[in-house]
C-alpha cells in the first residue's frame, strides 16, 4: 500500500512502528490481563461431577467459575447415558439425588410425553424402577432433558461457565508456586486464578499438567494384592465374548488361513498371563439415542470412508446364528433408547483407544472421529449389508437416530464414552479390597454400589486359532461401599490445592465400579465441600478435617454409610453407631444371603458351614469411642445355626469373649445385647470367627449404643 506523498518515508516509519507496537501491547494486555479471571474455586471440566461441584461451591458461599472444554454440559449424563447405572439407589444422596428429582419434575408434566404416553412407557429401569413416585426421583431420561436440567441448575445458581475453552497443556499452562497451583491458562490465552482448583474431566488433564502422579492401564494383581485386575485372559463374564457361540470364529481374512492376515482390529500379540499389568484401556463407545418412531427417526447415515470389511467378524457371528443385537436397546422415554455395547462384536471399538488418555487434543479428535465412523458404519452395516441374514437387516433398518436429540451434531452424541483414562495416584488408592469391603474405609465422602465392571480391552487369537475378547469383568461388590476422602486428594508432597473427583486415586478394577455418573456427582459435591474448608482455614486440602467435611455432607443428605434396611428393619427406633457386614473386614469364605429375615442392611453373610476356610469378620467403628457403650449384635436365627459362636469385643480393659447361640431368637429381634463396655478414645472393634463352631455362622451387623448421659 503506497505511503502518502505528503509524509517522508522515514517519518512514516517513525509514526507506524510505535503505533504498531502500541497496538500489539494493547492486544497483549487484553489477552494476558484483560482476560484474567479469579474465583475462590475454578472447576475444569463440564461433566456431571463438575456441575455438582459448582453448585455445592456456590451454596457454600464461594465464587466459582467452570472452565469447560465442551459446548454442552453434563458429560455422559447428557451425552446419551440415560439408562442410569444406579446400583443401589439408597446410597445416592445430596446433589446427585437432587438431579434425579429435577428429572422427575420434568417428566411429571403431561407435555413431556411427546411420542409416547406415560403408561405406555412403563417403569422398567436398571435394577430399580425408572420412576420412583414415592421418592420423587426418576432415573431414566432423554439426553436433551438431562442437559436442560443441568443448564437450568447452573443458570438458577448464577454460575459462570466458559465454554469450549481448553487447558494449555504445555509448560506454561499451569502456573505453580511451590506445591500450589496459582493459575491455569487456556489455549485462547486466558488466565484463571483460584485458591482451589477441581479437575472434573474424564481425562485428568489439569491433574497431569499440575504434576500430580497418575496411572494409565491395568495394574498387575500383585501390585495391590488384588484378584480381578490386570490381564483377564480366560475369564469370560457377561456375554461379551465369542464363547457364547457354539463354534469358534476365525480371525483371519480367509477363514482358517493365517497367511491371509488378521481381520481389522485383532491384536497380533500373544494372549499374555492372567493378572499381569499392561498399558491397555477398556473400550470406549458412543451411547446412541435411537428410535423406531417414524415421525422422529433419521435413517442411519453411511459415514465417509465406510468399509464393510471392518465388520466381517460381525457378519460371521450373525451367520453362525448369534441374535442378541437388541439386548442393550434400553428404553428411555418417548420411544427412544440408550443403546450400549452387547455381545462379542458391538459398539465398543475394542483396542482403538490406548493412547487417548495422554494424547494431544488433535490426536484425541482423530480417535473420537474414528469411533464415530466405526459406530455409524456398524449401524449402517446392520441395516443395509446384503451379506447378513435378512431378518437381522430388516429389524435394524426400522431404527434410526432420534431427530430431536443432539440437533447441532447430526443427531449423534457429542460425548464419547471415556470409560477410563488417567487415574490419580493420590493420598490413598482405592482397590478392590475397599470395593469388596475386605478393608474398611474410615473417611467416607460418598458411596458406590455398582458391579465391578470393565469392558473388553482387546481382541486376540487363541491357541486354537480362533478370535476371543479379553478384559470384560463383572464382579458383585456385595452391596454398597464407602469411598475414601483421601482418594480424591493428591499426595501432599505434590500439590496442595487441587482436588480430583473423577480421575480419582484407585486401581483399574476399583474404578470399574466407582466410574458411574451418580457417583461422579456425589464426589463432585464432596470435592467442593473439602475445597470450602481448605479456603476458610487457609490450609492444604490434605489438612482438612474429615469430621468437618462429614458435618457438611451429612447436612446435605449425602449418604456416607448404609445403616438402614428398607425391607426388614426400621431405623426409626435404632440408636447408636452401626457397622454393617457391608463394611466389615472379611477373611475366608463368606456368602451373602437374604433368605432368612429379619436382618440389618441389604443382606447378611454366612460361612456355608465350611470350617476349612477359617473365616473371620472384623467390625470396627469409623470413629473413636469415648465412654460406656452397650454393644448389640444383629443376626437372623435358624435351627441350622451354630450354638457356640465366639464373639471377641475389644475395649479399654482388654477384650471379652462371649458365646452366642445363633439358633435362639434375639430379645430385640434382630438385635441381641452382648453387654456394656468402656472405651477411651479408640474405635470399637469386634472379631468373630467360625473356628470351633457347630453349624452355620451368620455375620450381619454390630451396634454401639452410648449409655453415658
Amino acid at each position: 500500500m503506497p505511503y502518502s506523498s505528503t509524509v517522508p518515508m522515514m517519518q512514516m516509519k517513525t509514526i507506524l512502528l510505535p503505533a504498531l507496537f502500541a497496538l500489539f501491547l494493547v492486544c497483549w494486555q487484553e489477552v494476558s490481563s484483560g482476560a484474567d479471571r479469579s474465583a475462590d474455586i475454578v472447576i475444569y471440566g463440564g461433566t456431571s461431577g463438575a456441575i455438582t461441584a459448582a453448585i455445592q461451591a456456590k451454596r457454600l458461599g464461594h465464587s466459582v467459575v467452570i472452565v469447560c472444554p465442551d459446548r454442552h454440559l453434563g458429560g455422559l449424563t447428557s451425552g446419551g447415558l440415560g439408562w442410569t447405572d444406579t446400583g443401589d439407589k439408597a446410597v445416592i444422596g445430596g446433589l446427585s439425588r437432587e438431579f434425579y428429582h429435577r428429572v422427575w419434575k420434568f417428566y411429571d408434566r403431561p407435555e413431556a410425553w411427546r411420542f409416547q404416553s406415560r403408561e405406555a412407557y412403563g417403569n422398567k429401569g436398571q435394577g430399580n424402577p425408572a420412576i420412583d413416585g414415592q421418592q420423587r426421583t426418576m432415573w431414566i431420561f432423554e439426553p436433551h432433558v438431562a442437559e436442560q436440567v443441568f443448564e437450568d441448575w447452573i443458570r438458577e445458581a448464577g454460575i459462570e461457565v466458559i465454554r469450549e475453552t481448553f487447558l494449555d497443556r504445555g509448560p506454561n499452562g499451569v502456573v505453580k508456586e511451590g506445591k500450589q497451583v496459582r493459575a491455569i491458562r487456556s489455549l485462547q490465552g486466558d488466565t484463571y486464578r483460584a485458591r482451589v482448583f477441581i479437575d472434573a474431566t474424564y481425562e485428568g488433564d489439569l491433574m497431569a499438567s499440575a504434576g500430580i502422579s497418575f496411572r494409565v492401564g491395568r495394574e498387575s494383581n500383585d501390585q495391590y494384592g488384588e484378584q480381578w485386575n490386570g490381564n483377564q485372559v480366560g475369564i469370560l463374564h457377561h456375554r461379551h465374548h465369542f464363547g457364547v457361540l457354539k463354534q469358534g470364529i476365525s480371525p483371519y481374512k480367509v477363514p482358517g488361513d493365517p497367511k491371509s492376515g488378521l481381520l481389522p482390529h485383532v491384536d497380533a500379540s500373544p494372549p499374555g498371563v492372567r493378572g499381569e499389568g499392561d498399558h491397555r484401556v477398556q473400550a470406549y463407545c458412543f451411547r446412541m439415542c435411537l428410535t423406531d418412531h417414524t415421525e422422529n427417526r433419521v435413517p442411519f447415515p453411511k459415514p465417509e470412508g465406510y468399509n464393510a470389511e471392518e465388520y466381517e467378524l460381525l457378519r460371521r457371528i450373525l451367520n453362525a446364528g448369534w441374535r442378541e443385537g437388541f439386548q442393550k436397546f434400553d428404553p428411555i422415554p418417548n420411544r427412544k433408547t440408550d443403546t450400549n455395547n452387547h455381545g462379542p462384536f458391538s459398539t465398543d471399538y475394542i483396542g482403538q483407544n490406548y493412547d487417548y488418555p495422554n494424547a494431544s487434543y488433535e490426536r484425541r479428535r482423530e480417535i473420537l472421529e474414528k469411533h464415530r465412523r466405526y459406530q455409524q458404519g456398524l449401524m449402517y452395516f446392520l441395516a443395509n449389508d446384503s451379506g447378513i441374514p435378512a431378518e437381522v437387516r430388516d429389524a435394524f433398518s426400522k431404527w434410526g437416530l432420534a431427530s430431536d436429540e443432539f440437533v447441532d451434531n447430526g443427531h449423534w452424541p457429542h460425548q464419547l464414552y471415556v470409560r477410563e483414562a488417567r487415574r490419580m495416584i493420590g493420598s490413598f488408592v482405592m482397590t478392590e479390597h475397599e470395593i469388596l469391603k475386605n478393608r474398611p474405609v474410615v473417611d467416607s465422602i460418598g458411596m458406590g454400589s455398582y458391579t465391578i465392571d470393565s469392558h473388553n480391552v482387546r481382541r486376540y487369537v487363541t491357541q486354537d486359532g480362533f478370535v476371543q475378547n479379553e478384559g470384560d469383568i463383572g464382579v458383585s461388590t456385595r452391596g454398597p461401599y464407602s469411598i475414601s476422602m483421601r482418594s480424591i486428594l493428591p499426595k501432599d508432597s505434590e500439590v496442595t490445592n487441587v482436588i480430583v473427583p473423577v480421575c480419582l486415586s484407585c486401581t483399574h478394577i476399583a474404578f470399574g465400579s466407582i466410574r458411574m455418573e451418580p457417583v461422579f456427582m456425589i464426589l463432585g459435591e464432596s470435592a467442593s465441600s473439602i475445597a470450602s474448608l481448605a479456603i476458610r482455614n487457609s490450609s492444604p486440602v490434605q489438612s482438612v478435617s474429615y469430621a468437618d467435611v462429614r458435618k457438611i455432607l451429612d447436612a446435605n443428605g449425602q449418604v456416607l454409610q448404609l445403616v438402614s434396611s428398607p425391607d426388614q428393619v426400621s431405623s426409626d427406633s435404632i440408636r447408636g453407631i452401626i457397622v454393617d457386614n457391608e463394611i466389615a473386614t472379611l477373611r475366608g469364605n463368606w456368602t451373602p444371603s437374604t433368605a432368612t429375615k429379619p436382618y440389618w442392611g441389604s443382606n447378611y453373610l454366612h460361612d456355608n458351614n465350611d470350617k476349612s476356610s477359617k473365616s473371620e469378620a472384623v467390625f470396627e467403628t469409623q470413629q473413636p469411642l469415648q465412654g460406656r457403650y452397650k454393644v448389640w449384635m444383629s443376626y437372623c436365627p435358624a435351627s441350622n445355626r451354630t450354638r457356640s459362636l465366639n464373639v471377641t469385643i475389644h475395649h479399654q480393659n482388654g477384650s471379652s469373649v462371649l458365646s452366642v447361640d445363633q439358633t435362639q431368637t434375639p430379645s430385640h429381634k434382630p438385635w441381641k445385647e452382648l453387654g456394656t463396655f468402656t472405651w477411651d478414645g479408640t474405635p470399637g472393634r469386634v472379631v468373630i470367627t467360625n473356628a470351633q463352631t457347630d453349624g452355620h455362622v451368620v455375620v450381619d451387623a454390630f451396634r454401639w449404643e452410648k449409655t453415658d448421659p
